[in-house]
């Protein structure tokens, strides 16, 4: 037995805990097209942040000639060039499933993902040809004051969009806007290498250019580990143990569910859904069983973050588990003798 496999939308209003606590409904507006357009509105304000910045480095590039600040600059251009696969991603997200596309597009996030770690290692490769270059070539800069103050606000404008997608991603649960900020902090860094070799330019070590951007480039790969570890994970239907820890937690209290087994959760872009079994006294009706399933998925929704639908398989106790769905060994038609599991 199932509970109904509809999305988060029971049409109710009611309280938790005391009179005090604020009303909330299911069934008004869908959680997924709210958090898809909270991802839409960091991503327009990134876009907006990198794109001025990167204008105005343009300016200071033209009047300074800095080939630095030029590259630090395409990078600018280029973070601010990533918002166009995530927002396509998250469009595509807002579709409803399909015949064809039965959980939807959500998956389309974590491509972008790729792209988007993809891109960062690709900064890593520039960072550290760039800096090896001018370990063994050092060039002049001009207009020093210019340049750093250019390479501040490079730093400044990207640490402000990292933030933003950060903040957001880990908001909605968005593994990919959490990579496309970290895209963001690492190209500040290379802003901060800049300001780092227009100041040794300034003080008579041209070096330390070269140095501090072979650096960089040692901590943009660890993040490039890090966001492809996470990214890669998602792809692969992989989840943090503690997702299963909150869910059999989260229905524990309920009396009528004497187990819980076979607990399954993936990621659909930032949206998990969850498959798990409960065992039940199998005195109950049918009815029974349906509204305690009901019951545990209005729970699971309240209490798991980022959870946007989850299907209950009732079993009756003395049959718990999916051994117990498992066909005996038998043979028809010319097959030979087979079992399903």
């Amino acid at each position: 037995m199932a509970s109904p496999h509809h999305p988060h939308s029971h049409g109710h209003a009611h309280h938790h805990g005391n009179e005090t606590a604020p009303h909330h409904t299911h069934g008004t507006v869908d959680p997924t097209l709210v958090t898809t357009q909270r991802g839409l509105w960091a991503i327009k304000w990134s876009l907006v942040g990198l794109g001025a910045t990167a204008l105005i480095q343009v300016m200071i590039v033209w009047i300074s000639g800095s080939m630095a600040l030029l590259a630090d600059t395409i990078h600018n251009f280029g973070d601010a060039a990533t918002a166009l696969p995530l927002w396509i991603a998250f469009r595509l997200t807002r579709r409803p499933p399909s015949p064809r596309f039965t959980y939807g597009l959500g998956r389309a996030e974590d491509l972008a993902g790729v792209v988007i770690v993809g891109l960062i290692f690709c900064s890593a490769m520039i960072t550290g040809y760039e800096s090896l270059s001018h370990l063994f070539n050092p060039q002049p800069i001009a207009y020093l004051g210019a340049v750093m103050g250019a390479a501040l606000l490079g730093f400044l404008g990207n640490e402000a969009v990292a933030r933003l997608r950060i903040k957001v991603g880990k908001e909605i649960g968005s593994a990919a806007l959490i990579a496309d900020g970290y895209h963001a902090r690492v190209d500040g860094w290379t802003s901060l290498a800049v300001l780092a070799g227009a100041g040794g330019a300034w003080l008579g070590y041209p070096i330390v250019d070269a140095m501090i951007g072979l650096v960089i480039t040692v901590a943009i790969l660890r993040i490039v580990w890090e966001s492809g570890g996470t990214i890669f994970t998602r792809l692969l239907d992989g989840v943090d143990p503690t997702v299963l820890a909150d869910i059999t937690h989260a229905i524990r209290h309920l009396p009528e569910v004497q187990e819980v087994t076979q607990v399954r959760v993936r990621w659909v872009g930032h949206q998990l859904h969850a498959e798990l079994n409960i065992a039940v006294s199998p005195q109950l009706s049918v009815a029974q069983g349906h509204a305690i399933a009901a019951e545990v998925r209005h729970q699971l929704l309240h209490h798991v973050r980022h959870l946007a639908n989850a299907v209950i398989h009732v079993d009756p106790l003395d049959a718990s588990g999916e051994e117990h769905h498992r066909v005996v060994e038998h043979v028809h038609g010319d097959l030979p003798a087979h079992t399903h599991l």
